[in-house]
């Protein structure tokens, strides 16, 4: 067969034209790898993911401000995100983007919708032809109108909590396709207690009568069930479908098994609150991050239990008599379908539907993984997105890594090093991927351009490597990768174990949960106030160098003497570019004294 391209062209043909005919051309004589050639070409270095042979991925956006929480793509490829901070977006919480010129990158960007957002509010659905948000407190919804992009619909309240906010209250969303929506609700708190080092926690494990408890378990640390259409519902209306989750940031309902899924997180400072029980290493990899199937009355275990992937085990909190060995009532609870290992922060949950994708992965679940901030002194873990094998509700092998490359230092140190922090994960209408961030707000399409009939172990390999060999991904040695192994100790020791895992060994806190010490009002201010908020705690929403926090602090003062927290705060004054006087333990205890008439 023979193609006379001069003479198409001579004849005035259309772009369109020539293009279609290449197309034929190139597909009949194998001249390209590419199975669609509708997808836009990739960027260099797929603008700097690490995939499984086959796939390229583009940067549709490199910052966005406000960051970006998690996304939905519509039907005619516009994106919708959520994002955080309110101070860099003028009060908005939403942000819109087009392509339009096909190329994978957006011309257009608007940010839109006012309203109380918090910086945790997550959810960004498309369902039905309304766009779901929400923020920590609210979950909002608008009509989209075909061919317009930004909304200009009423906005409906479908669901309301009440009051105050606090990190944990995230509001995911997923949708049954039955009329029903189910919320998720964080608990405010790590496990229940005081936030003290051994004290023990509210409730009890096998707590039949109500008031006994966890009092957090009353109306939080679970999933609740909506009617979807219903407006200005309050919580106590809809069904608690799940209890005992501590922070449950991504949900999603898989078709295939007609189920609801969660990633869930799970606890901190094991090392910090039972310092002579656990090591810095089991602090680290434990407990385990959770995927969980999740049925009506499921009871994830939370506070009273945590699961150990590597014992298969949920064991019994030290909060409540657990000793790493204890089970209590732990083996009649669910065990997830799936155990990360710990403070990869599972942030988002994707069942794929499309068909650009080997079929492969429409039999399991992509899960984000935030990144850890308190696995210190071993490298921070976790800034990857998994895939999780998995065929009628149960797993079919390990967890794979399927996109890696966000961290930008080796190892990461502390979170706020880290480069870019992966967060949400959609699909767009062609079976594109579409992965956000919260560092700088930037938005990846990950695209498959290889045979998907040969897609197997060999396009698989170098994924298995990172996974055995990548500092942010692999187990850590206890000795090899203990990053302050034959160091001098230069650091305060009460900072190291007490405020460290929370603020950064730099003292430039998460990027989120946590304010930064450098630079602070809060630091280089008033002493008297600042005295009192280690001895007192204290508890947000507050404002730090501009930006709102509202992560609670517990009081210090009962386990820290009037010495180690005059030198912790003087140790704080004249770090990372503070210049403050020192604080005497006189000063501490004059305050401790006072705070006492």
């Amino acid at each position: 067969m023979n193609f006379n391209f001069k003479t198409l062209i001579n004849r005035g043909r259309s772009k369109l034209l020539i293009g279609g005919s290449l197309a034929i051309f190139a597909a009949i004589y194998g001249f390209t790898h590419n199975q669609n050639p509708k997808l836009p070409p990739g960027d260099k270095n797929n603008a700097g993911l690490v995939l499984p042979d086959g796939f390229e991925a583009l940067a549709v956006v490199d910052s966005l401000k406000g960051f970006a929480r998690h996304l939905a793509v519509n039907s005619n490829g516009d994106i919708y995100v959520k994002t955080r901070l309110h101070a860099r977006t003028d009060g908005y919480g939403n942000v819109a983007l087009r392509d339009t010129d096909n190329d994978g990158k957006a011309d257009i960007i608007t940010h839109f919708g006012k309203y109380e957002s918090g910086q945790y509010g997550t959810a960004m659905k498309i369902h039905n032809g309304y766009l779901y948000y929400s923020s920590n407190l609210i979950v909002y919804r608008q009509k989209l109108k075909p061919g317009q992009l930004v909304p200009d619909s009423k906005v409906d309240t479908i669901v309301i909590d009440n009051p105050p906010s606090h990190s944990h209250q995230t509001k995911p969303l997923a949708f049954d396709g039955k009329g029903y929506m189910y919320v998720g609700w964080g608990a405010g708190s790590d496990v229940c207690t005081n936030g003290r080092p051994g004290s023990m926690g509210a409730g009890k494990p096998d707590a039949v009568i109500p008031g006994e408890e966890c009092p957090q378990l009353i109306d939080h640390g679970g999933i609740w069930k909506f009617d979807e259409n219903k407006l200005n519902q309050r919580q106590e209306q809809g069904l608690r479908y799940a209890t005992g989750m501590r922070s449950i940031v991504g949900m999603d309902w898989d078709k295939s098994s007609n189920s609801l899924y969660a990633v869930v997180h799970g606890r901190d400072n094991f090392r910090m609150l039972w310092p002579g029980l656990y090591s810095p290493w089991e602090s680290a990899v434990l407990p385990s991050e959770e995927l969980f199937k999740v049925h009506q009355g499921i009871d994830g275990g939370w506070p009273y239990y945590y699961y150990d992937h590597m014992k298969g085990k949920k064991l019994l909190n030290p909060e409540y008599g657990g000793d790493k060995i204890k089970e209590g009532n732990g083996a009649k609870l669910t065990k997830p379908v799936m155990g990360f290992p710990g403070h990869f922060a599972p942030n988002d949950i994707l069942f794929y539907k499309g068909n650009q994708l080997p079929a492969r992965y429409k039999k399991g679940a992509f899960v984000v993984l935030h990144g850890s901030t308190i696995r210190q002194p071993y490298p921070q873990g976790g800034y990857f997105v998994a895939f999780v094998p998995m065929e009628n509700g149960k797993t079919t092998g390990p967890w794979e890594v399927f996109a890696d490359g966000f961290i930008q230092t080796d190892p990461v140190l502390t979170a706020n090093t880290a480069g870019y922090r992966p967060m949400g994960i959609t699909e767009g209408p062609d079976g594109s991927l579409y992965i956000s961030e919260t560092e700088k707000g930037k938005i990846w399409r990950v695209m498959f351009k290889g045979d998907k009939t040969k897609f197997g172990p060999a396009q698989l390999a170098k994924m298995v490597i990172r996974k055995k060999t990548a500092s942010n991904i692999k187990d850590p040695d206890p000795i090899k990768d203990d990053l302050d192994r034959g160091k001098p100790v230069v650091a305060s020791a009460v900072y190291t174990m007490y405020c460290g895992a929370c603020h950064q060994r730099d003292g430039k806190g998460d990027g989120g949960r946590f304010p930064p010490l450098e630079g602070s009002e809060w630091v280089n201010g008033d002493r008297t106030r600042l005295i009192n908020v280690v001895l007192n705690g204290l508890s947000g929403p507050i404002t730090v160098k501009g930006l709102p926090y509202s992560e609670t602090m517990p009081a210090h003062g009962s386990f820290l003497n009037d010495a180690q927290v005059a030198e912790v705060l003087t140790y704080i004054r004249k770090s990372w570019g503070n210049n403050s006087d020192a604080i005497s333990k006189e000063e501490v205890a004059a305050v401790r004294q006072s705070g006492k008439k």
